[in-house]
């Protein structure tokens, strides 16, 4: 299949009763209440789900009313919540596709506007848990990373072709490791005996730079560092946010739930430049029209998740929810 591409379903009855929320194997979805709080769905109401992962917070979008057009470029994460969801009918509607994609996917589907949108960023339980999709060093598995199997560049293909500095930027600038330029160094002299091909034989290597201190395993960094570079999300991010916040009608919700600092920043700056009506600078005369101004603020500070929710799902401990409420058109 390729990206866009609308997904087939079973024959199912048009119109549902929403079901009671349940949890779900494949993936944990985070600040779910809060989430669903802020998008405020409803019948007649249409949103986007970006990231349907397991389709977790689809489910809860649903349940409430809304029609949810999910998008997802993982295509076991598809399989997943098509079944998992089939019972809504034509509420749902799957599309394989990057939130990047998402102004083609909805002309596909003769949207023009949406009463919300969500994106859940980062790497699914699933994916982290699947040693076969080479996410996490816990579990050894072939170093590929890849949320789309269609993308040509796997995490091994980066390790073992670019250059020391090549590496050493990626580590320092994407996963944020101090060690980068040793790491790189040591990786570039490993690759000459023997290629990188496994998730262990990655993190063993790095380890032997960065010694265990503390309960956050020395690869930490760099296996993030390696997954944003292998499926660009800090530029599908950007393009993402862009094309999803065209596409909000007045009064429209958009959330966000970020999971480290460096996408988190993206968000927040690209919700506050548009959310600021006048720019001043020093050398001109007088405050001047924001030409980007679209949105305000419904969350001055980020969401977190709660004690209780951080103890039953650690992975929620990083998570921060944004959410802005489009005023009117982005200017053209």
């Amino acid at each position: 299949m390729i990206a866009g591409e609308l997904l087939t379903r079973r024959a199912v009855p048009k119109k549902t009763s929403p079901r009671p929320v349940r949890s779900s194997a494949y993936h944990e979805s985070v600040l779910l209440a809060e989430t669903v709080q802020a998008l405020a769905p409803e019948a007649g109401k249409v949103v986007l789900d970006g990231t349907l992962g397991g389709g977790g917070h689809s489910e809860a979008l649903l349940s409430a009313g809304a029609r949810v057009i999910g998008l997802d470029q993982d295509p076991d994460a598809l399989e997943f919540a098509q079944q998992r969801l089939s019972g809504f009918g034509e509420q749902f509607t799957p599309v394989r596709s990057s939130f990047a994609g998402a102004g083609e996917a909805l002309d596909a589907l003769g949207i023009k506007a949406l009463d919300g949108a969500l994106l859940d960023l980062g790497v699914s339980s699933h994916q982290l848990d699947t040693p076969e999709r080479g996410f996490s060093f816990m579990r050894d598995g072939p170093l590929d990373m890849r949320m789309d199997p269609a993308n040509p560049i796997s995490a091994a293909d980066l390790v073992n072709t670019m250059s020391g500095d090549q590496l050493e930027r990626i580590f320092r600038n994407l996963g944020e490791e101090p060690a980068a330029r040793k790491v790189a160094a040591r990786l570039v002299r490993d690759r000459l005996v023997q290629p990188f091909t496994t998730t262990a034989q990655l993190a063993a290597a790095v380890e032997t730079v960065i010694p265990r201190h503390s309960k956050t395993h020395p690869a930490t960094r760099v296996f993030q560092g390696l997954r944003i570079a292998v499926n660009r999300e800090l530029d599908v991010l950007e393009a993402g946010l862009a094309a999803l916040s065209a596409r909000l009608a007045p009064g429209g919700r958009f959330a966000v739930i970020t999971f480290h600092s460096l996408e988190d920043r993206i968000v927040k700056t690209f919700f506050k430049t548009r959310a600021t009506e006048f720019l001043d600078r020093p050398e001109w005369p007088a405050p001047r029209p924001n030409p980007d101004y679209a949105f305000k603020l419904i969350t001055r500070r980020p969401i977190v998740a709660s004690e209780d929710e951080q103890a039953a799902n650690p992975r929620s401990r990083s998570a921060k929810l944004r959410v802005a409420e489009r005023i009117r058109h982005v200017p053209q």
